[in-house]
């Protein structure tokens, strides 16, 4: 797994993007990479009422906007480089622009239950070129990284996101917990659940998850890492273990090639419920 050239902050000023700007500042530290931060500046109005003066007066605000973003940046940043990037432009088309080459971006959201459908959070993960972290509501300060593994196959998301995962867990620090909700989606429906093999789908599925954090034990020898095998859909199991998790880390299966609305289910879904941040790791990084 090639790590990131740069950390990538999405700043617009607002209690969120503070939060992100922090972690930001944090995984640029730990990981001793250069950090831009960012703020995409819009018209507002359409095109055909587009007046020079305007215009200038409004990215001319941007560039306040950016201007603290830099400051607070600054005021944490020792030992790192910063720099900043004033774009036009919807926020996550510029931000997923500048990811190009695998930069890691970190952008913040409102409460699972505030992301709205088109926005940003939702749809930077699906265009970025490389792994996106969105913050929100900082986990309990002994909180493991969660990782979610995909034991029903193997998963070139899923591996990445393990890698991602045991990488973070041992620049902070953190326990890890590699979760896998162990079902077959082409098994029996609930009625008829208790005849399955239970047993058998159980070493099977508990094979695949062990086999997928093997090599990323051997890597990270100091990472205190554990499984933890739940007989439940993926969704579920994930979403029960980031109540109490530092970071939530979610494997994407799209490649580069992919429709850019294409975010597996799985992530999507975290991105709109998970209480804690939420890192999205695609399985082939996006040229």
């Amino acid at each position: 797994m090639t790590g990131p050239e740069q950390v990538i902050a999405g700043y617009d000023g607002s209690t969120e993007s503070e939060d992100a700007l922090a972690w930001a500042v944090e995984e640029a530290r730990l990981r001793r990479l250069p950090l831009t931060v960012c703020h995409a500046w819009r018209w507002p109005y359409p095109a055909k009422y587009t007046d020079a003066a305007a215009r200038a007066v409004v990215q001319r605000m941007g560039q306040h906007v950016l201007e603290h973003g830099e400051f607070v940046a600054r005021r944490s940043a020792t030992g790192i480089t910063v720099q900043t990037r004033l774009m036009d432009g919807p926020a996550n088309a510029a931000l997923a622009f500048q990811s190009t080459g695998g930069a890691l971006v970190v952008i913040g959201s409102r409460d699972p239950d505030e992301v709205p459908v088109g926005s940003t959070v939702l749809r930077l993960p699906a265009h970025a070129h490389g792994p996106v972290i969105v913050v929100r509501r900082e986990g309990p300060a002994d909180g493991a990284v969660v990782v979610g593994v995909d034991s029903s196959a193997a998963d070139a998301g899923s591996d990445a996101a393990v890698g991602f995962a045991f990488e973070e867990a041992a620049l902070r620090g953190r326990r890890l917990r590699a979760v896998s909700g162990c079902w077959d989606p082409g098994g029996p429906g609930e009625d008829l659940a208790p005849y399955a093999d239970q047993e058998a789908l159980r070493r099977r599925c508990g094979a695949r998850l062990e086999g997928s954090v093997a090599p990323w034990r051997v890597k990270y020898p100091q990472v205190d890492a554990h499984t933890s095998l739940i007989m439940d859909g993926p969704r579920p199991a994930l979403l029960d273990a980031a109540k109490d998790a530092a970071l939530l880390v979610v494997g994407d299966r799209s490649g580069p090639h992919a429709h850019p609305q294409n975010l597996g289910v799985t992530a999507l879904t975290m991105l709109q419920r998970a209480p804690c941040p939420v890192a999205i790791v695609h399985a082939i990084p996006r040229v």
